[in-house]
C-alpha cells in the first residue's frame, strides 16, 4: 500500500482583530521547547516538522508517511494542535486558510534565498500570502511517478474545487471559491504541465527552466503535480489548505486513489487523456471560480457537468483503489459531507452573510481549523 503524507501552510493571526501575524519566529522558538508529536521523533522516515514558510505570518507542517487514513488523520490533527499551542503564546491564532480574509502587509523570512526571491520576483513574492496542501503519495521510480503525472493531469483541478477555501483577499470577495489558484498562477512555472512521456523527458524540462535563469532552483517548479526533490514522490500541491481536518484527508484518500490508479494505467500501457495545457487551465480556473457550486469541466469530454456529478465520476474512477486501500467508505461519507455542509470557501462566506464581519469568519476558521467544529 503506497504511503501518504501532507504538507498544510497554516496562517498565524492576531487573536483578537484577526490580521495576519508575524509571528513565525516567536512561534516556532515556542514549538520548539514544547513536546512535539510522536511521529516527529523517528529518524527513519522523512517528514514530522513545523516550519518556517516564505512570511513571517505563517508556518508549514509536515507529517511522516502513513497507510492508513486514520493515522494521517491523527497526525494531522497533532500537529495543528502543536501550530496552536505555540502561536498562543506568541498572541496568535491559526488558520487553515488559502488566503488571509483580512488584509495583509509583507513581512518576509529573512532567509537568503526569499530575499532573493524579492529582488527576482517583486510584488509576485512579497504578495504570496496563500496557504496550500501538498500531498505526497509514495512511488516506485520516477518513471512510474512521470506515468502517474501524465494521467492524473486532469482529475486535479476536481481536488481544488473540493478543497477550495481562499474566497477573500485583502478584505474583499474575490467571488472565487479559490482565488489562492489565482494568485499561484503569477509564478512562472504554475500550474498544469504538458506530459512528459519519460523520467528523462520530466528531468530535461525542469533542468531547461532552471537553465533559462527565469526560476533560481528546482524548489521554484511549481508544478500542480511534480516529483518531490526531497522524497521518492509525487507530490500533488492543487488543493487549497483545508480548514477542516476531515477534508484534508479526503483529498490525501482520493489523491492516493488518483496515483494508484494512475500507475496501474501506466503499467498496461493505457494512454494519458490527450488533454492540452490550454485546456487544463480552463479546467482549473473553472474550479478556482466556482468549487462544488456550479458546473466543473469532465476530463473526458471537455464539457461542462454538474460538480457533484464530476466528483461522483472521479469516485468512481478511483473506486476500485479506494476499495483495495480501505478508503472507500470514508471518502463517500467525507464528499457527502461536503455537498451537505459545503466546502471551506462556502463556509466562509455562509458566515460573512450570518454576522457582516470577517474578524467573525477568521473566528470560525480558528475554531474549525483547531477541531472544535460541531
Amino acid at each position: 500500500m503506497r504511503t501518504v503524507g501532507v504538507e498544510e501552510e497554516l496562517l498565524l493571526v492576531d487573536a483578537e482583530s484577526g490580521r495576519p501575524l508575524s509571528v513565525a519566529a516567536q512561534t516556532l522558538r515556542y514549538a520548539a521547547e514544547a513536546a512535539e508529536p510522536v511521529d516527529a521523533t523517528s529518524d527513519e522516515v522523512p517528514g514530522g516538522s513545523l516550519e518556517h514558510e516564505l512570511q513571517q505570518q505563517q508556518v508549514e507542517t509536515d507529517t511522516v508517511p502513513h497507510t492508513d487514513m486514520a493515522a494521517l488523520a491523527d497526525d494531522v490533527r497533532a500537529w495543528r494542535d502543536h501550530a496552536i499551542t505555540a502561536a498562543r503564546r506568541a498572541g496568535a491564532r491559526v488558520i487553515a486558510a488559502g488566503t488571509s480574509p483580512l488584509p495583509a502587509g509583507t513581512a518576509i523570512v529573512g532567509k537568503p534565498r526569499y530575499l532573493q526571491m524579492v529582488e527576482h520576483f517583486g510584488l509576485t513574492t512579497t504578495e504570496q500570502l496563500t496557504g496550500g496542501c501538498h500531498v505526497h503519495v509514495s512511488i516506485e521510480s520516477d518513471d512510474e511517478g512521470v506515468g502517474v503525472l501524465d494521467r492524473i493531469r486532469g482529475w486535479l483541478p476536481v481536488l481544488l474545487a473540493l478543497s477550495a477555501n481562499s474566497p477573500f483577499w485583502q478584505a474583499e470577495d474575490t467571488k472565487y471559491e479559490s482565488f489562492r489558484s489565482q494568485a499561484m498562477v503569477r509564478w512562472p512555472t504554475a500550474g498544469p504541465t504538458e506530459m512528459f512521456g519519460t523520467a528523462e523527458g520530466y528531468r530535461e524540462t525542469v533542468a531547461s527552466m532552471v537553465g533559462s535563469g527565469a526560476i533560481l532552483d528546482e524548489g521554484m517548479v511549481h508544478f500542480d503535480a511534480r516529483l518531490s526533490h526531497h522524497y521518492p514522490t509525487v507530490e500533488i500541491r492543487v488543493a487549497d489548505v483545508c480548514a477542516d481536518a476531515a477534508d484534508t484527508v479526503l483529498v490525501a484518500a482520493l489523491t492516493r486513489g488518483l496515483v494508484d490508479t494512475a500507475a496501474a494505467e501506466w503499467r498496461a500501457g493505457e494512454e494519458p487523456l490527450p488533454l492540452s495545457v490550454s485546456m487544463l487551465r480552463l479546467m482549473g480556473w473553472q474550479a478556482g471560480r466556482f468549487g462544488i457550486t456550479g458546473d466543473l469541466i469532465d476530463p473526458r469530454t471537455a464539457k461542462p457537468r454538474p460538480a457533484r456529478e464530476i466528483v461522483a465520476d472521479l469516485v468512481d474512477h478511483v473506486r476500485d483503489a479506494l476499495r483495495e486501500n480501505g478508503d472507500e467508505a470514508l471518502v463517500e461519507e467525507q464528499v457527502e459531507r461536503i455537498f451537505t455542509r459545503g466546502n471551506g470557501a462556502m463556509r466562509q462566506r455562509a458566515m460573512l452573510e450570518k454576522t457582516g464581519q470577517l474578524s467573525d469568519v477568521v473566528a470560525e476558521l480558528a475554531r474549525v481549523t483547531a477541531g472544535l467544529d460541531d
